[in-house]
């Protein structure tokens, strides 16, 4: 590789690793055809994400960290002291197309900084990926990040050649936004959101391609002062009103030579891993945002136990549930019963009356479980009451560890 390729592979393949909204789960199979690069059904490379959202080896790198904006959070603000690279449409193409043949990625991720315009960014963003696809023959994965300051025809234009895309909100207030990123518009992001939607409604209705993968989006944690509650309502609310995909949280990282208005250190990491959970509960568990804040102090959510655990500790009135008779709703609130547990529960109980042992092979573990969950051979008691629940449950050196 040219050595100046190579400098500007380092300086934009490290720029490009804030960003967290292309782990978004759904790309679908894609066959190349019979000398097209990328088929996943000829040569076996799997260039999708897995059902639960793990990103798959992708080139992801800005265009370039030249920007015009000067959001305080951002490393490649136009007032940051980073060293600054771009590469050239031809550049990125080169290295996608080596790359991928020499299997040492399965995609590419592409986003950028603002230059000259939000146009003229978009146009070669779009360019990209026009000249993988229909001049080089690429039929791999594509994510672009896209400008939403762009014109909607430009943002119709990038999602047209099976590219997923996504528009990143980066925080969860509009009063958040005009402090951190005067330069960014709540309304405007939104209408491109919207707008992205109506692209793949249409599609779906008319049989075509557009962004198949639907969209994402991206919050920053811990930057402005925000709760808990405020990013959960946030995402809530786009989830509702523009169907995407994912909300992706990540945790505000300390930038050199950054602006007093953001703060000095990292948020906790626990805080991004909660904020996950709770959207898990929001999207797969029939949460609503009320219940899960009505388990936190001050609208942030525990950093010690999972918000399942939280709410089920905060309403134990409502609980133990007989897994034999049980409302799935109900069963879906019990902690250490996931969604597929729950599922395969429901569908045994019709045939036989379930023991604690059948619960132990539906859903592996069911230690979380017990104190809040009724079968044919079991009955918590008054364990449920016990004041030292929440210590005999969550050892402290679990306090980290996923729910169920």
């Amino acid at each position: 590789m040219d050595e100046k390729v190579a400098h500007k592979l380092r300086v934009l393949a490290d720029a490009a690793k804030y960003d967290a909204s292309c782990a978004s789960s759904g790309a679908p199979k894609r066959s190349a055809g019979k000398d097209g690069i990328g088929s996943t059904n000829k040569i076996g490379i799997c260039h999708s994400y897995t059902p639960d959202g793990r990103c798959v080896s992708l080139l992801k790198i800005l265009l370039t960290n030249y920007c015009l904006f000067d959001c305080a959070y951002c490393i490649n603000r136009r007032s940051s002291n980073v060293d600054r690279a771009r590469f050239s449409v031809k550049e990125v193409v080169d290295l996608t197309i080596a790359f991928y043949k020499r299997n040492y990625i399965e995609g590419l991720f592409l986003s950028s900084g603002i230059i000259r315009s939000p146009d003229y960014t978009m146009e070669q963003l779009v360019l990209v990926a026009k000249t993988l696809r229909q001049e080089r023959g690429y039929r791999g994965h594509i994510h672009l990040n896209t400008i939403p300051e762009a014109s909607p025809w430009l943002i119709k234009q990038a999602g047209l050649g099976d590219e997923q895309l996504s528009v990143n909100l980066e925080l969860a207030t509009e009063e958040g936004l005009k402090s951190y990123a005067p330069e960014k518009k709540a309304p405007t992001i939104r209408a491109a959101m919207g707008q992205m939607q109506e692209r793949i409604a249409e599609a779906k209705e008319e049989r075509r391609s557009f962004s198949p993968a639907g969209q994402s989006t991206q919050l920053i944690v811990g930057a402005d002062a925000a709760s808990d509650e405020d990013v959960l309502r946030t995402s809530a609310g786009l989830y509702s009103s523009y169907g995407l995909r994912r909300v992706y949280y990540s945790a505000f990282s300390p930038i050199p030579d950054t602006t007093a208005a953001v703060p000095a250190k990292s948020p906790p990491l626990q805080r991004e891993n909660r904020l996950y959970q709770a959207d898990w509960l929001l999207r797969h568990y029939g949460f609503a945002v009320d219940e899960i804040a009505s388990a936190s102090v001050g609208g942030m959510l525990d950093l010690d136990i999972d918000p399942k655990l939280a709410w089920a500790l905060k309403n134990r009135a409502r609980f133990p549930v007989d897994v034999n008779v049980g409302e799935r709703e109900m069963l879906l609130r019990v902690p250490g019963l996931g969604a597929r547990a729950v599922e395969k529960i429901v569908s045994a109980r019709r045939h036989t009356r379930l023991r604690l042992d059948d619960i132990k092979r539906l859903s592996g573990s069911v230690k979380r479980a017990l104190p809040f969950m009724i079968t044919a051979d079991h009955h918590p008691g008054s364990s449920i009451d016990r004041t030292d629940l929440r210590a005999r449950l969550v050892p402290p050196a679990e306090q980290l560890s996923l729910f169920g």
